[in-house]
């Protein structure tokens, strides 16, 4: 059996503060060039992958020698929202995990991305809707995203979560 050709897709935002990263692997209704043509995510994109229990990898710029966690051993946990795919990630205490939390630190990394392969699909014109994908990693790269609007920050504490005007809202905290 052929392994499956993953795609790569990569998004920016890095603070930090601790070692666990939390942010956005993924965002929806985003406009990203990817070469030649436009693609955006469709809201549920990751619903079937994350019911299904894969167990999907954290790696450091999509090395699989460099793994920083993974879905089923908790390390890394993974959900979408209404903004797009949100994780939690517990830095090993490895030398891949210590040079990404010292990177995330300082502000050097370029953000998050995530390796898939797209189950449903869209093309209006040179334009692509992934509507559903299998996701097989996330990845913290430290060059250029191509979605800029994703995030990433380093933490002590989890995720705070609440209601504000009818949204559900996630509080990060972060430091500089």
């Amino acid at each position: 059996m052929d392994a499956p050709v993953i795609e790569r897709r990569a998004t920016a935002g890095i603070t930090a503060s601790g070692r666990v990263l939390s942010g956005y692997a993924a965002v929806y209704g985003v406009d990203t060039k990817i070469g030649g043509f436009t693609e955006r995510i469709a809201p549920g994109a990751f619903k079937e992958t994350l019911a299904s229990g894969r167990d999907v990898l954290a790696l450091a710029d999509h090395d699989q020698r460099a793994v920083l966690g993974r879905t089923k051993t908790g390390t890394l946990t993974l959900h979408e929202d209404g903004h797009g795919l949100a994780f939690t990630l517990a830095l090993p205490d490895t030398q891949a995990g210590r040079d990404v939390a010292a990177l995330a630190q300082r502000g050097d990394l370029g953000g998050m991305s995530f390796g898939f392969v797209a189950t449903d699909e869209v093309w209006r014109g040179d334009t692509r809707e992934l509507r559903a994908v299998e996701l097989h990693e996330v990845s913290v790269v430290q060059a250029w995203p191509a979605y800029e609007q994703t995030t990433v920050s380093v933490r002590n504490r989890p995720p705070q979560v609440g209601i504000f005007n009818g949204r559900e809202l996630l509080w990060l905290d972060t430091c500089d």
